[in-house]
């Protein structure tokens, strides 16, 4: 019997020390310059003049906002330690068990969203789609492998259709 997956490919550990990581890492940091910029200056005056209810739901969402790009900053930044061999992958899932990147959702319908800055909600969505496309690469390259028994007298279509089957719950 052997095992397939040993000679596969992990598309999603290759993308993650590519240079599409590269740019994901440079959008990442970037976007917490960016954001800390803004709250620092355009974002602080702008907070001033709110509404109340608006006021409000911005100090709650600015905190928001901030953990999330933390949380983001620090998934990136061990990524990249592994990448260049500074830490092994046993190390990175020990220390990224402490790094959330779900349940930082906004609630779009909550009384003074619409009275957000625009560049301020801007911030809030770019920070949920990168860190959707981040949680993505996340499960691709630390979900648990299954290993999938393939008999030897099997060839590589048997073996995809055993795969499929499995994955797919049809046997």
């Amino acid at each position: 019997m052997s095992e397939v997956g040993l000679n596969t490919i992990s598309f999603a550990g290759r993308a993650a020390a590519s240079s599409q990581f590269k740019a994901l890492y440079a959008e990442g940091m970037s976007l917490v310059e960016e954001t800390a910029a803004y709250l620092d200056g355009q974002g602080r005056a702008a907070s001033k003049v709110l509404p109340r209810m608006a006021s409000v739901l911005y100090a709650a969402e600015s905190m928001r906002l901030t953990t999330r790009l933390m949380q983001m900053a620090s998934w990136l930044l061990l990524q990249r330690a592994v990448n260049n061999g500074e830490m092994s992958r046993d190390q990175v899932l020990a220390e990224k068990n402490k790094v959330r990147l779900d349940g930082f959702n906004v609630d779009r319908a909550a009384p003074g969203w619409g009275d957000l800055p625009e560049s301020f909600r801007d911030l809030v969505e770019h920070s949920l789609r990168l860190q959707n496309r981040i949680a993505l690469l996340d499960r691709e390259i630390y979900r648990p492998s299954e290993a999938v028994i393939v008999h030897d007298n099997q060839n590589s279509v048997q073996a995809q259709l055993s795969l499929l089957q499995t994955a797919f719950g049809n046997n």
